[in-house]
């Protein structure tokens, strides 16, 4: 599908040449094509930076997001925009995990609190709501932090009722670490919780699958008989796809790439060292494998048996890129998304763009997800 669209986009620029003639530069930029199934577990992993969490646990479809089913929510906040280019609060926040979205939306509540002399105790989300409530002068003066209080309040209750802290640890474990037996008890009792919900269990055994591939003790039939006994019907598991079409689509022998860095010593030597550093915290393990396909290209290292080119580039076209854009065939994240502004940041004379056929979460694919498309 990669090489099919880059092929087609190639056939298009030489049949319309005078719409890419112009602002010639020294280094041309690079348009990199890239299919989802190099990297099936990103989406299917729970977040914790503020945007790409209200995509996972409530949804945001054309830059809107529907909180009409969020208990007491107010008439005005049923559906809210959420637009880093009309939004400054947003832009300035949507890449913060929950906890210093919370301090930074604090902090701009016990401002106004200060200005309007109350003495209302506030230290938690809850806290903030009731105080947006008993003070309406305050939605008028801030209506758009207002909107964020009530978003974020919705945050923190489904994360407290999917149980989500729990379930998102073992996520990173089976994305990150080797670690079978451990990985497979606490898989085990999860899926025997009555507090984790059902999809959060099939994206657990998902995981699973996708990480012990190949590991001889595999343990997936009894987790899918494990499945069947707490409650799930065959039908839901077979629509989520859960082992075989999902193998065929992102299995090993689809990907390119030694996704979970153990296919060879050499790589699990790396995977260990890349352990050592250390990370934010233990729910940010995961770094999307776009990051290392970037990373290898900014140092002109991306190899070209596995990347080629559709032609052979000029000269100048094999110096350090300045201008890339990156498609992902069959949908990119969030995840990725705040990557590319990251190092965006960090790599002085580099302009990265990221877009896809769709955005994606661990629930919504295909057409569901199209209409999100703008990164």
């Amino acid at each position: 599908m990669a090489k099919r669209l880059a092929t087609e986009v190639q056939f298009q620029m030489q049949q319309e040449g005078q719409l890419f003639d112009f602002r010639k530069s020294d280094t041309p930029p690079v348009l990199l094509v890239l299919d989802r199934r190099n990297d099936p577990v990103t989406p299917l992993l729970s977040q914790w930076t503020y945007q790409a969490m209200v995509h996972e646990l409530i949804g945001i479809r054309n830059g809107r997001v529907d909180l009409s089913a969020v208990p007491g929510i107010k008439p005005e906040l049923k559906e809210i925009v959420l637009s880093s280019d009309q939004d400054a609060y947003f832009q300035k926040n949507m890449f913060l995990n929950l906890g210093d979205l919370g301090a930074n939306i604090k902090s701009y509540v016990d401002e106004y609190q200060t200005k309007t002399k109350s003495n209302m105790n506030i230290e938690s989300i809850a806290d903030m709501k009731r105080f947006v409530e008993d003070y309406p002068e305050f939605r008028k003066l801030s209506g758009n932090v207002s909107k964020h209080v009530t978003l974020v309040g919705e945050l923190s209750r489904l994360v407290d009722q999917g149980n989500v802290l729990e379930v998102s640890e073992l996520e990173q474990s089976l994305a990150c670490t080797d670690a079978h037996n451990n990985d497979l008890k606490n898989l085990q009792r999860l899926i025997s919780s009555p507090k984790v919900s059902d999809a959060s269990k099939i994206r657990l055994v998902q995981l699973y699958t996708l990480r012990y591939e190949k590991f001889q003790g595999s343990a997936v039939a009894s987790l899918i008989d494990l499945l069947y006994k707490n409650g799930l019907s065959e039908r839901e598991i077979a629509v989520r796809s859960l082992t075989y079409t999902l193998m065929q689509y992102g299995g090993a022998s689809q990907r390119q790439d030694d996704l979970f860095s153990n296919e060879s010593i050499l790589s699990r030597g790396r995977s260990a060292l890349k352990g050592l550093k250390g990370v934010e915290n233990v729910y940010t393990q995961h770094q999307p494998q776009l990051a290392q396909i970037l990373e290898q290209l900014l140092k002109m290292r991306l190899k070209e048996t596995s990347y080629p080119f559709v032609e052979n580039p000029t000269a100048a076209g094999r110096d350090r890129p300045q201008d890339i854009i990156v498609f992902m065939v069959g949908g990119a994240t969030y995840e990725e998304a705040r990557f590319v502004s990251m190092l965006n940041a960090a790599t002085p004379g580099a302009r990265i763009i990221l877009g896809g056929t769709a955005i994606h979460n661990s629930q919504r694919t295909g057409a569901d997800a199209a209409s999100d498309s703008k990164l």
